[in-house]
């Protein structure tokens, strides 16, 4: 039996070859539309992944001391990272991470399950401005976890438990005795 063939190291020059031919096997093949459409995306994914990198050489440019902790601090190189799953930090982390951003819903993680990809969160007492919805909760939190927990598949937001009725204690009304 012999060993398996091993993938040839990635570099720049094969990997430009290798999408110049995917790109003219699709201008050959007469689908003007997805001949197109395949040069569009690989334009996306240049501008994505040159945005990150300026941003990385930014950021390491200007963070003395703690240019990790810069970097995930930055969203878009932070993402990149999780895309391809080289983020240093553990999904729960992430996840209080991502949550952090949502101060206005004052969200609290209650558990995740692993088989549905639910993250279910508590509002907690004092978020927002009482009046707000859980399915804005909901869609905030969502959005902020998008690039950081990709695992989270979707949110669940419990109400804040009740708390104790208020009783206001003041003077009598006037010419009560």
């Amino acid at each position: 039996m012999s060993a398996p063939a091993t993938a040839p190291p990635v570099t720049a020059e094969r990997t430009g070859r290798r999408i110049e031919e995917v790109l003219d096997r699709l201008a050959a093949s007469g689908d003007g539309a997805a001949a197109a459409a395949a040069e569009e995306l690989v334009r996306s994914l240049m501008d994505l992944y040159g945005t990150g990198l300026a941003r990385v050489v930014d950021v390491l440019d200007s963070a003395p001391g703690e240019p990790l902790a810069a970097l995930l601090d930055d969203d878009l190189v932070a993402n990149l990272l999780v895309l391809h799953d080289l983020h240093p930090e553990d999904r729960d982390t992430r996840i209080a991470r991502a949550l952090d951003g949502v101060r206005d819903h004052r969200l609290e993680v209650v558990g995740f399950e692993e088989h549905t990809g639910t993250l279910r969160l508590r509002a907690r007492a004092g978020g927002g401005c009482g009046c707000g919805s859980g399915a804005d909760a909901a869609r905030a939190a969502e959005t902020a976890l998008a690039g950081l927990a990709p695992e989270v598949r979707a949110v669940d937001v419990e109400s804040a438990p009740a708390g104790p009725t208020l009783l206001q204690i003041g003077t009598a009304p006037t010419g009560a005795r």
